[in-house]
Order: structure tokens, then sequence, then C-alpha cells
């Protein structure tokens, strides 16, 4: 547990009247009161909690029970104010609560145990139940070491992931082994003390549109939803700094920060050489025009595969995406300068519409409105396609032909499927959230699809280096504000995230916010993976028993092709994690605390 908190251990035991045992075990990396007073397990009104991540507006909530007689205060922490809130008043209380947070709570007196996870999932909290009772752990290898066991792949999970890739991975409750889930977000599991457990949802998002809001009033609301979802996670008594990109989402955060907040702001940044993913340009400007300080960090074929086989061995997991290799090199640069928060924007293009797809989905939800649809169909052909690599996304009609069309999201499988030893398919599935396609599709990629796999990588990416992540974008209010606004103002002169472009006007500089090309953080496989190098193909090629599911030839094709798309990109980078993943983890591999790892049956940071 040393990397996810190397400032303080602690441990406590208890046995209920049933004669149950609980064992608490907590890591502390410090962010709020750094004295020793505020180190976990923490106890107080008859209960015990370990917790991971914040409580934001614990300002606000301490106020609170202060002025219904709560106190004192032992610390300035808001892990105490989280504790005497749910003493108080359950697990009712956490609608009042801002934050991101795995946590464990037990009533002595009851005997009982509450685990809880964030809505949107940005902590981590692992199970495994055993006829004895159930381990619970911020990472499987805690919960490995704790139980005294190995727990095998999950080929059905292995599969899916190389073939369908990372938006396919929440479908279901699979995780990459055996015997393993995770608690879902936004969920909390009640153990009576006697051995009956239930899984409940504590939220319940809101979803309905107001057909009242006009543009103007959409991002006023917005806007001040959005300010103060990064006031509150400037909150910290240790430096943070931000993970940069030269598109809207980071500057939104970035521009608050310096320009409303008034707080001194660092931005770290990714350089590569292929065009697709370079956007320099715009990170130059943003810099220049705020006089912001700001890291650039070059990419690198130097290392790649040892790091990215200690990455995988980290993770209990293979890496989803290129993208989690080099957010993890952002992290190590902001270690470096000491910095102990990254901020970053995730989820901005799920709450405000940011993906090519979306552009579509908008013309199949305006269909009927003959003008709406007229002026959106030219502005998308004169303004979004000549940017499209997808040749499906590339059809405007895709979504009213048919809106449950989905073959852009899993491009590339059917070649990929081929490639394996023994061939694999499974059907895309969505859930029915709301009936508008642009709505659904957002709700699905936010709960399901393209949400939950960057906070597990950026949890265990921040974590290696004792690093905090937080993610303004994910903040509920702000999540209930965009929900809210009618569905025909997302999109506007050919530009996504319309909403959002314009609530941050006046904040972030028009260049970013008028900027139509979506780059992020990313990079081509070529960027990392010298396939010229006879070593490194030889540590791609050698046997293994990645060999008993992906074709050797396939693999063999792919690093000989003259040029890869971004599919094939990401698919031999898949290969590459998977291969590192059935090494470790499979029947041949090491065995014992790794990298990081302790024993713990929940741990905290």
């Amino acid at each position: 547990m040393g990397r996810r908190g190397p400032d303080a251990l602690g441990a406590w035991r208890h046995r209920n009247r049933a004669g149950r045992e609980v064992l608490l075990l907590h890591s502390r990396l410090s962010i709020i009161d750094l004295d020793p007073r505020a180190n976990q397990p923490m106890r107080a009104d008859g209960h015990a909690l370990i917790v991971n991540g914040e409580l934001y507006n614990y300002v606000e909530l301490a106020g609170e029970l202060r002025a219904f007689g709560a106190g004192p205060f032992v610390t300035s922490s808001d892990s105490e104010v989280l504790l005497r809130l749910l003493a108080r008043d359950g697990i009712d209380a956490l609608d009042r609560c801002e934050g991101m947070w795995a946590f464990a709570l037990y009533d002595e007196h009851a005997g009982r145990l509450v685990l809880s996870r964030d809505r949107f999932g940005e902590k981590p909290l692992w199970l495994h139940r055993a006829a004895h009772g159930v381990y619970f752990g911020s990472e499987p290898k805690f919960i490995a070491a704790l139980a005294g066991r190995r727990f095998a792949p999950n080929q059905r999970q292995l599969m899916r992931y190389l073939v369908t890739g990372y938006r396919t991975l929440y479908k279901t409750a699979d995780t990459f082994f055996e015997g393993v889930e995770e608690l879902r977000a936004g969920h909390v599991l009640v153990d009576d003390g006697n051995g009956a457990a239930q899984t409940r949802p504590y939220w319940t998002p809101a979803l309905s549109e107001d057909d009242t809001l006009d543009f103007g009033a959409s991002v006023a609301k917005v806007r001040a939803a959005l300010i103060d979802a990064v006031r509150l996670r400037m909150r910290a008594d240790v430096p943070l700094a931000f993970c940069m990109s030269g598109g809207v989402d980071s500057n939104t955060l970035i521009s608050i920060a310096r320009n409303v907040l008034g707080c001194d702001v660092h931005g770290f940044t990714i350089v590569n050489r292929d065009a697709r993913y370079a956007e320099q340009d715009m990170v130059e400007h943003a810099v220049a025009a705020q006089g912001l300080q700001h890291t650039a960090i070059p990419l690198s074929t130097a290392d790649f595969l040892p790091r990215l086989e200690r990455l995988v061995d980290y993770h209990d997991a293979p890496l989803f995406t290129i993208t989690a290799y080099v957010h993890w090199l952002l992290m190590e640069a902001m270690s470096g300068r000491g910095y102990k928060i990254a901020v970053s924007g995730t989820g901005a293009d799920e709450i405000f519409s940011g993906y090519y797809d979306h552009h579509l989905a908008y013309l199949a939800d305006v269909r009927h409105d003959q003008i709406r649809h007229a002026s959106a169909l030219a502005e998308w052909q004169h303004h979004v396609l000549p940017h499209i690599l997808n040749p499906l996304l590339r059809d405007p009609d895709l979504f009213v032909k048919n809106p449950g069309d989905r073959r852009h999201v899993t491009t590339g499988s059917e070649s990929f499927a081929a490639a394996m030893v023994t061939p694999w398919s499974e059907p895309f599935t969505e859930t029915r959230w709301v009936d508008g396609v642009l709505r659904n599709r957002m709700l699905n990629e936010i709960f399901v699809e393209t949400i939950p796999p960057p906070l597990h990588e950026e949890d265990c990416n921040a974590m290696y280096w004792s690093i905090e992540n937080r993610s303004p974008f994910l903040d509920r209010r702000l999540f209930e504000a965009c929900a809210s606004v009618p569905t025909r103002h997302l999109v506007q002169d050919g530009k996504a995230k319309a909403v959002l472009r314009e609530a941050m006007r006046g904040i972030v500089p028009d260049e970013i916010l008028d900027n139509r090309r979506k780059v992020g953080f990313n990079a081509p496989i070529r960027d990392l993976l010298d396939v010229r190098d006879e070593a490194v193909r030889s540590a791609v090629l050698d046997d293994g028993p990645i060999f008993d599911l992906v074709r050797r030839d396939a693999i063999e094709q792919l690093l000989d092709a003259p040029e890869l798309d971004n599919a094939q990109s990401m698919f031999v980078f898949r290969f590459l994690n998977a291969r590192f993943f059935l090494d470790r983890f499979g029947a041949g591999g090491s065995s014992g605390a790794r990298d990081g790892g302790r024993a713990a049956v929940e741990v905290a940071a």
C-alpha cells in the first residue's frame, strides 16, 4: 500500500457480538490537514472510518454539523466531517456530499459494515466474497495478499479487451480476475454483521431536460455550476498541477483556476510527433495568453516495454488505451516537481457532447425540425466532415437510417477477432436511459463506456506516484445542470460542446474556444514502440501464453505494415498489455507482493 499512501499507516480490529471480526487497514496520502491527528482509521461517535478520496464540500458540511451542536472537531480534515456526518445521519447523508470516495464505515454498536463508492466511480473499491466473509480494498493485489491466494485471469474479459476494446469492459460485471468484483459506482454495500449483505444505489441521476431554458440561460447555469465545481476541487493543503492539452476541456479548468479563482497554475503537456495528435500551437497560445507556468514532456521509445510491463503489474490489469501510458508520464513529471494533486478534464466530452459521433446523433435528434436540421447538416459538412477519419462517421445519416448502429464504437473488431486463435465475438449492447439518440449515447459513455476506464487508469497512474487525481467535470451539480440543458443547444454552428464554449467566453482564450479540431491526450503506438529494433521485436514476438489467444502471424503483419491506422495502433497496444498481463498473472507468472503492494482489507489515501 506504500505508493497509494506513503505518509502514514494505521490498523484497527473489532469483534462484534456475533463473533465476526472487521479489520481495517489504511495507508494515508496526506492532502487536507497534514497533522498526524487526521490519520486513519478514524473513530468517533461509536463508528470507525477509512476513506480513500476527498469530500470537497467538507467546509460547508462542517458548518452544518456545528450549527446542530456537533463537536468539538478533533481535526480540520474532510475525513472527520464525513465520519461525523455518517454517524449522525447514516447513508442518507451521502446525498449532501460532493466528492470522490471509497470508504468503509463500521458501526461498533450494531456490528454493521457499510462500503460505499462515489457517484461516478473516481475511486476504486474491489471485493472478493469468500465463505467466511468479504475482503475489500483499493487494489486487487491487496485482496490477493490478504486472502493468501492467486486469482486466475478472466479469459472472457481478456478477449473482450483484445477484440472490442475498452468501451465494452464495463458492460458486464466481469473484471480481469475470476472471483474479484468492483462495487458499482454510486452504490453502497451494507453487511448487517451476521453475514447478510445487500448492495443498492444511493443516487439516481436526474436526467430531465428543462425545455424552458434558452441558450443564454443554459450557458449561465452551466457557467455557475462549473466555476463552483472547480472552486471546491482547489481545496488542498498541498500543491496541485493540471493536465493540459490544447483543447477546451483542460483549458477550461486551468483558466477558471487562473482567471476566476486567482490561483497559481502549472500545466503539464505531452508532446508527440504525429500530426493527428499534435496540438502544440494551441498549448503555446494558451500558455502565452495567460502567463501560465508550463512543462512539456516529449514522447520517447526509450524503455517503453519495461515501463509498460511495470505499469501492467501495478494496475493489476492491462492498460486500456495508449492515453493511459501518456497520462502516467504526466504524473511522473508532476511528482518529480513536488506536486501531490493532479487536475484532469475527464468527463467533459461526455457531459457536454464532444465526440464526432455526437454530431451525427444530434442530426438524428433534430431531423424532424427541417430548418434546424438543414442548418446543422450544412455546418457539419463545412466544419466537421474534413476532420473525420472514421469512414462510418462520414455518413451524416448514420443514425437517421439506424439509431442503434454502433459499428464505429468497435472499429476493426472483425479483423481483430480473426487475429485470435479461436475467433471471438460479442454483440454490442447499450442501456436505455432516455429516448434521444444523443443523450442516450452520452449517458452510456458516462456510466458504462468511456468514463469508467480512464477513471480506473488515472487513479492507478496517479497513485503510483503518490498523487491524488481530481476530475472537476465529474461534479454532481454540474452533471445535473448539463442534463437539464435542452438537446437542441448542445451543438451550435457545427461546434460540439457549444454550451461549454460559450460558458467559458471571457475566461478561456477565444482561439481555444473556437478551435473545432478535437485531439486530447493521445499518441500512436509507433511514437512509443520502435518496431525496427530487433530486441524490441523479439520481446514482442517471443513465446508466451498470449499466443494461446492471439495468432503470432497477425501481430507480425502489423509490426511490418508501413503504416497503422488508429484502430490497428490501439490493437497492437492492447496485445502488448495482454501479453504482459498473462506473463505476470497467468499460471506461470510470479507471485507474492509486488511493486507498491501490501496486504490490506481496505486501503484509503
